[in-house]
């Protein structure tokens, strides 16, 4: 659990300088330059994201549980689940969607993280999917009252009317090959089970 937690305070930690410190991100880029703060953000957020993954894989192993949700809620969870990938399409894509969802991948973030809660109780998973939305809940209010030059946009392709339909489609399609196939394979549990 002790690597697990490491990663989280990591990874989140590093993500949320711009909720509670926007001040001192801007004095770190404006004195390293951007793509030397790019870089060690980067580096911090994959030794997080390594970790994470690693501890979380480790705490399955001897899981203590919170909770156990019915069987119902795991089909409520795949419903949830479902605008998940079109949105996270959506958020480099500009389109009627973006423009909708406002913030389509914390968005995304939060509904996979309460899709997770509903269908998991142990404790390493109310920590991560817990926090995950804690984050986002927390990023979409600090984003709302940061100014449109701090936000923090993912680059997008150029507007046109065939985004919504790329992202519909192809969200839709990653989702089919995670639920039928590659979440088994990754995480090791199928969510159909």
């Amino acid at each position: 659990m002790t690597l697990f937690l490491a990663g989280m305070v990591l990874f989140l930690g590093i993500h949320s300088i711009s909720i509670v410190a926007p001040g001192w991100r801007r004095n770190q880029v404006a004195r390293r330059g951007e793509g030397a703060w790019k870089g060690m953000y980067s580096i911090v957020a994959g030794v997080g994201l390594a970790l994470l993954i690693v501890g979380y894989g480790m705490a399955r192993r001897e899981p203590v549980v919170l909770y156990t949700p019915p069987a119902a809620l795991r089909h409520v969870a795949l419903l949830v689940m479902l605008p998940v990938f079109p949105l996270l399409f959506a958020a480099y894509l500009p389109g009627r969607i973006r423009v909708a969802a406002r913030h389509p991948f914390l968005l995304a973030t939060k509904l996979w993280a309460t899709a997770h809660l509903l269908a998991n109780g142990t404790l390493v998973d109310v920590l991560l999917f817990g926090g995950f939305l804690v984050w986002a809940v927390a990023d979409r209010i600090s984003v709302r009252r940061r100014s449109a030059a701090e936000a923090h946009d993912a680059p997008t392709a150029p507007a046109r009317a065939m985004n919504d339909a790329i992202a519909v489609v192809g969200g839709l399609a990653v989702y089919a090959v995670i639920v039928l196939w590659a979440h088994r394979w990754l995480i090791g549990v199928s969510p159909l089970a």
